[in-house]
């Protein structure tokens, strides 16, 4: 029996140690915390950026992407038949309104021009006798020297003259117009493509022809590109009167340097895409601008309006959420969910959740924490150091 008694008391005796040595690490966990709420307590407030939020006034910016379209395009078709026996331009060239592109073979016409004025001649030489012999049969025909069938034939005769005469007056005006359209010339300023014709080739007249090249005007451009339903309400409808203003850039340039106008709307908005066309027109004066090329669109609201900036480095992201955090008077930060807008610069827009006046953090973001009181120091919300306050606000946040 004794023998059997020792393993009872060997697991009592173990389990009262244990006890105790869970006591001992509970009672070490406890002082450990103790240990470290003191010294959290006795850390100095964390240093961070502060600025005041103002408000100020805003256009109200949307992007979109759109194509380059030339104000003037011309086909260059020629309008007689012929051969070509000049090409004025080199591929590419930029030409004046009026400046000579191709010559066809004159010749031809020429001679028609002066076929057409013989017969304008001899149409007249018949329209004066016709007509003089008109005014003997009046003069005979009232003393009754003459039968009223033969004054009416003269009358016939003078009137059928003059018919032919102005007929052959617009010939010899048909023929000049196709003598001139022998000497084809630029009808706006711009820069041509590649001659598709050379010396010797025959071309004919007629819209369903292969053009000779193609022209665009260059000292404006169209900038095409497709408006949301709600950004058109927002800043397009019922702005007629006022400027809309319109900045572009190209693929490569930084930002929006170009400003232009809106030149028109669309009369419809397309109800597969909600979507409404927007053509705005730019000068181009160093000809940098060509149709067909990508075009970065910035349209602005045509009123001005007040809003909230803050720094992009002060907004903080939770889950879907976004948040500042707002510095009081006793220098304790505070936990604030904010909606934001549309970026203005380094600067993004706050709709919802802040009032002017108030202090955020916008440098040390990740060293606040809400509920925590730290070291403020005071710059503008562009990130420059405001001279004067931070020494009164650091003052402030050791008294505290």
């Amino acid at each position: 029996m004794p023998r059997l008694r020792k393993p009872y008391a060997l697991a009592t005796t173990l389990a009262i140690a244990l006890a105790l040595g869970g006591g001992a690490v509970a009672l070490s966990v406890q002082s450990d915390a103790r240990a470290n709420t003191a010294a959290s307590a006795a850390m100095p407030p964390s240093p961070v950026d502060v600025a005041t939020v103002a408000a100020q006034q805003i256009t109200d910016w949307r992007s979109y992407s759109g194509r380059l379209e030339a104000v003037d395009r011309v086909e260059i078709r020629p309008l007689v038949s012929g051969t070509v026996t000049e090409v004025h331009f080199q591929d590419g060239a930029l030409v004046k309104k009026g400046d000579p592109l191709f010559t066809i073979d004159p010749r031809p016409y020429a001679a028609a021009l002066e076929h057409a004025r013989a017969q304008l001649a001899a149409a007249e030489a018949r329209a004066a006798y016709t007509a003089n012999d008109l005014a003997r049969g009046e003069r005979l025909i009232a003393d009754n020297a003459i039968a009223r069938r033969d004054y009416e034939e003269k009358q016939n005769a003078a009137r059928e003259a003059e018919a032919n005469r102005l007929a052959a007056r617009a010939a010899v005006e048909s023929a000049r117009l196709n003598l001139e359209y022998t000497r084809i010339t630029a009808p706006v300023a711009g820069k041509l493509s590649r001659a598709e014709v050379t010396v010797g080739n025959v071309v004919a007249a007629g819209a369903g022809t292969p053009p000779l090249t193609t022209l665009v005007s260059m000292a404006r451009m169209y900038a095409a590109f497709d408006v949301d339903e709600q950004s058109f309400l927002a800043s397009i409808n019922g702005k007629q009167g006022a400027a809309v203003p319109v900045h572009l850039g190209l693929a490569n340039e930084d930002d929006y340097p170009r400003s232009g106008t809106v030149s028109s709307v669309d009369n419809r908005m397309d109800t597969s895409s909600g979507t409404i066309r927007v053509r705005a027109v730019f000068d181009n004066p160093d000809a940098s601008l060509l149709p067909g090329l990508y075009a970065r669109i910035r349209l602005g609201s045509a009123t001005p309006r007040q809003a909230l900036l803050i720094d992009e480095k002060a907004i903080g992201t939770d889950q879907d959420k976004r948040f500042v955090l707002v510095v009081d008077d006793a220098n304790r930060t505070a936990y604030r969910e904010v909606k934001l807008g549309a970026a203005q610069g380094p600067l993004r827009v706050v709709e919802s959740g802040l009032a002017a006046g108030e202090r955020i953090v916008v440098n040390g973001l990740q060293r606040a924490r809400p509920g925590q009181i730290v070291n403020p120091n005071e710059v503008l919300m562009s990130g420059t150091a405001s001279p004067a306050a931070p020494t009164a606000r650091a003052a402030s946040g050791a008294n505290s």
